[in-house]
């Protein structure tokens, strides 16, 4: 590889540069950043877990999607068939399926061909233009008439209620004054909700899950209401019943005289005379005229008002009501009519959705975090540098200083696209820092390497860069496949750590060959050396001759038998599962005054009847951490326990973190979080097996499954929960195992090409010494890091970190006394593919003389 050109390395400063600008905005205050024209605007964008806010995920019920369109179809067909003159009795409907009997059995054929509309495909919609049956429709001779619901047309109106749901929503948080929420689709049935700030989470809960169906009925005094009760009520009639305890029954009118629609506007009031809380509402023009011929026609009686189903309100009427307005008086507290105003403001959901999944953190938790993990990657960071300058001297500055632009380029990127950075996006962030001097320690021991064997230190430049080019791909971009799978498999917490762990690992591609090798080439062509510079002390590891596959056999059945006790333990004792996969809730409280008193909140939590609770400290002896395991009765009784809680500690404690996770969305977490890993290890392992033998790639599986079984086996001993951080902890270790292992596995391919008769466990000893020093600088680095997280970190990323530092020990292991000698009981041989890997080298050699 030559000097790189003028233009080139023109064009590197011109990134980087970019790059300082873009990220520049979030170190400058607000007042500053206004006064400078022309300067990039854009900040980071925080998650919710460090400025605080919450993320609610609602579903659409497919029963209650079932239950409204069965009641609209049975109404059509009534229509209909009156329409025609054609007499029926017994019209019902149950579940998905709908029959009536005709007065005439002769006119079936009439009875189907007037229902036939009912019968005609819809469109979906789309790029597709699916069209989509809902109704079938079938009769027989003795004049029943039956018609199905169609599952697919089922699923259609469960996607349209979740579409429409989602303007409905948008309306309802502009209102509420939220700023920038976020709301999305997932999948066909939920819509997730992220709301920044801080908000009353049950406040948002009710304003979010809440049908907000309003309507004015008149009363049905055709019969009395326990007769309806008892028997069958009118067909233009239902029952209804009042939120009262015990509940009274109402026998209305199913057509309203007026409902959402007809209302312009909603404003929460004070009444004078009485001093309650009340609604003013205001009437479009057909409303108005509604209500005042009803209410002229029912003078002296009194109307339903009901919500959701509900009757809340039974109000006499005294005379007409012409002027358009009407005051909804019941029994509210200001702010619930203040939330009912704005839901009818809004507009009512096409149906009630109910909330699956929860996650409120306090802006208070997500600063003491984000300040402690800060301290810790300012500490980690620093040591990393002080420890390549002790190893490296200048070339360390050097290396030091592509960390910090790599470093800056992540948060560049992350302003510039609005991706939010998370509590694990920031532990990423530390991880990249302790691995990104992997590549920079490649390329020196490379040159090192290559002035060793003679060659003139220009040389050696362009020799050690393209040498290492082919290990740092291989090695970076095993541990990006997983990255990118967790991007688009994960969830949450384990998106953003997968977002930022993607992004460094091309930013370090990037600093590692341009930006390293521009600040090189400076020195070079300005002090035109004909040594390498004092300071570089890896020299140490040179005279290594370690008989490492010496002791395979003992090693090898060493951990053999240490991950058969993993499963062993993992089989007899379980896995501590977190909430995202085995459901439930996680309180995280800090008492207002004095220290937590764990023992009183067991007491008082144990009257409530919730179920199976377990408290303990977190953290300062302030904090305590509640966790409600999973009930019986699905996703509402997830959400009462938390509200249980609440009222009965949130005096003495401040709730600063609520995690509720129901049963649908923690089977989906683990669907998906299984589907992640398998995956990645999937893709990983075809990318080794095409880039080198089969017997490499069987190495690489036997050391990944190593890897995976003893961290697995470290969460059984220690009873650390499992949960999505930990999904992404696993991968990491496995990317980082498989970075090494590469590595190694690159040195072994390279001498299968020098040495073809040298015998294969003395040629992979040979390998794994001339590495060693690369090996022991990267893990090395990378441990400090993650030791600086896990003491200085904070609770909340603590077991993250100590995961993460068991994990980097174990791979770097792995690689050397798993990796290896499944080569040898592989039987690896010379030759085969290991000649037309070894061409690869041979191209980086002869492009780097091409530049000579």
């Amino acid at each position: 590889m030559p000097y790189l050109s003028r233009w080139k390395t023109i064009t590197v400063w011109l990134v980087v540069l970019l790059s300082i600008l873009v990220a520049l905005p979030n170190a400058l205050p607000n007042g500053a950043l206004d006064s400078l024209p022309g300067m990039p605007k854009k900040r980071l964008m925080l998650g919710l877990d460090l400025q605080g806010g919450s993320q609610i995920t609602l579903k659409v019920e497919r029963e209650n999607v079932i239950a409204t369109r069965l009641a609209e179809v049975v109404a059509d067909i009534g229509n209909r068939l009156r329409s025609a003159n054609i007499a029926y009795s017994g019209l019902s409907g149950t579940g998905q399926d709908i029959q009536l009997n005709l007065g005439d059995p002769g006119r079936v054929q009439a009875a189907q061909a007037a229902l036939k509309p009912l019968t005609n495909p819809v469109e979906t919609g789309g790029l597709t233009k699916k069209t989509v049956t809902e109704l079938t429709l079938t009769g027989s001779a003795d004049g029943t008439v039956s018609a199905d619901l169609t599952d697919e047309g089922i699923d259609y109106r469960v996607a349209m209620t979740a579409a429409a749901a989602v303007d409905v929503l948008g309306r309802r948080l502009t209102d509420l004054g939220a700023e920038q929420p976020r709301i999305r689709r997932q999948g066909s049935e939920r819509v997730a909700i992220q709301i920044p700030g801080r908000y009353d989470p049950e406040q948002l809960k009710y304003i979010l899950s809440q049908a907000g169906t309003l309507s004015f009925r008149t009363i049905d005094m055709s019969m009395p209401v326990q007769q309806a009760v008892d028997g069958q009520p009118p067909v233009t009639s239902e029952v209804l019943y009042s939120a009262d305890d015990p509940p009274v029954a109402y026998l209305v009118h199913k057509q309203p005289v007026i409902s959402n629609v007809d209302i312009t506007d909603a404003i929460a009031a004070i009444n004078a005379q009485s001093g309650n809380s009340v609604i003013n509402l205001t009437l479009g023009a057909e409303g108005s005229q509604r209500l005042a011929e009803a209410t002229a026609a029912a003078t002296g009686m009194t109307l339903a008002v009901v919500l959701d189903g509900a009757v809340i309100a039974t109000p006499l009427v005294r005379k007409a009501i012409t002027e358009g307005t009407v005051q909804l008086a019941a029994e509210m507290t200001p702010e619930g009519a203040g939330d009912l105003a704005l839901l009818l403001r809004a507009g009512a959901l096409p149906s009630p959705l109910t909330i699956v999944e929860e996650r409120s953190i306090g802006a208070g938790l997500g600063s003491d975090s984000i300040h402690s993990i800060l301290i810790a990657g300012a500490f980690g960071a620093g040591l990393v540098m002080v420890f390549m300058v002790g190893f490296y001297g200048l070339f360390g500055v050097v290396a030091s200083l592509a960390v910090a632009f790599n470093v800056i380029m992540i948060v560049a990127v992350l302003s510039a696209t609005g991706l939010a950075l998370t509590l694990p996006g920031i532990a990423g962030i530390v991880l990249t820092i302790g691995m990104a001097v992997d590549s920079n320690v490649l390329i020196y021991e490379r040159i090192r390497e290559e002035v060793r064997h003679g060659r003139p230190l220009r040389e050696a430049f362009d020799f050690g860069f393209a040498r290492a080019f082919a290990a740092i791909v291989d090695a970076n971009i095993t541990t990006l496949i997983a990255g990118v799978i967790l991007l688009f498999l994960g969830t949450g917490s384990v998106r953003g750590f997968a977002v930022t762990l993607a992004i460094g690992i091309v930013t370090t591609l990037f600093t590692a060959f341009t930006l390293t090798r521009v600040m090189l080439d400076v020195w070079l062509e300005r002090k035109r050396p004909k040594y390498l510079p004092d300071g570089i002390r890896t020299g140490v590891f040179d005279g290594a001759a370690f008989r490492f596959m010496a002791v395979r056999n003992y090693v090898f059945s060493l951990t053999a038998a240490l991950s058969v006790v993993s499963m062993l333990l993992f089989g007899a004792l379980g896995i501590n599962l977190g909430i995202d996969f085995s459901g439930g809730s996680v309180i995280e409280m800090k008492a207002r005054e004095g220290n937590a008193d764990i023992a009183d909140i067991r007491g008082r939590l144990e009257e409530l009847n919730i179920g199976d609770v377990t408290v303990r400290p977190f953290g300062s002896p302030q904090d305590v951490v509640v966790r409600i395991h999973s009930r019986e009765g699905g996703e509402n009784a997830e959400q009462t326990s938390v509200l249980l809680v609440r009222g009965e500690l949130e005096d003495a404690y401040d709730i600063r973190r609520v995690e509720v996770v129901g049963p649908s969305v923690s089977g989906d977490l683990t669907t998906a979080a299984t589907l992640g890993v398998l995956v990645s290890l999937l893709a990983i392992l075809i990318y080794i097996w095409v880039r080198f033998e089969w017997q490499f790639a069987a190495g690489a599986i036997v050391a990944t499954l190593h890897d995976v079984l003893l961290t697995i086996g470290l969460f059984v001993v220690t009873g650390m929960e499992f949960n999505l951080t930990s999904i992404a902890a696993l991968l990491t270790i496995v990317g980082y195992s498989l970075n090494d292992t590469v590595v190694v596995y690159d040195r072994i391919r390279e001498n299968l090409r020098r040495f073809p008769k040298m015998p294969l466990p003395i040629l992979i000893d040979t390998s794994i010494n001339q590495t060693l020093s690369r090996t022991i600088l990267t893990g090395a680095t990378t441990m400090l890091a993650l030791a600086a997280l896990s003491l200085l970190g904070g609770e909340a990323i603590q077991s993250f970190a100590v995961v993460m530092l068991f994990g980097v020990a174990i791979g770097t292991f792995s690689s050397i006394y798993v990796a290896g000698p499944v080569l040898i009981l592989f039987r690896l041989r010379h030759g085969t593919r290991g000649g037309d890997t070894a061409k690869a080298a041979d191209r980086e050699t002869h492009a780097a003389e091409g530049t000579q």
